[in-house]
């Protein structure tokens, strides 16, 4: 993607990706109450608060599950790795003398 192409606030989202899951998990709740606040004060409305604190749970969420992928992805490029060969045999040969 070109820098023409990226969008305005593409550099806070990617730096919010890269924060350690703990953090990037505080980050999303703290987005969405602060979302939340601002549409209770904008439009009078009081369950816009409660919408901005599922928005940021939501995204506190997704925040786990594509640091899961990522570690899922990491791991299956490493399973074909040659160093770790003959450990999948020895688990291998251990399940079938077991049975």
């Amino acid at each position: 993607m070109s820098e023409k192409e990226k969008p305005k606030y593409g550099t806070l989202i990617e730096g919010a990706e890269n924060l350690s899951l703990g953090v990037s998990i505080v980050v999303a709740i703290l987005m969405g109450i602060g979302l939340g606040w601002l549409m209770r004060h904008w439009f009078g409305y009081e369950w816009l608060f409660w919408l901005g604190v599922f928005w940021g749970i939501g995204g506190a969420i997704l925040n786990i599950y594509k640091a899961y992928k990522k570690n899922v992805q990491s791991l299956d490029e490493l399973k074909d790795d040659v160093r770790y060969k003959k450990y999948q045999k020895q688990t291998q040969t251990d399940e079938t003398n077991n049975n």
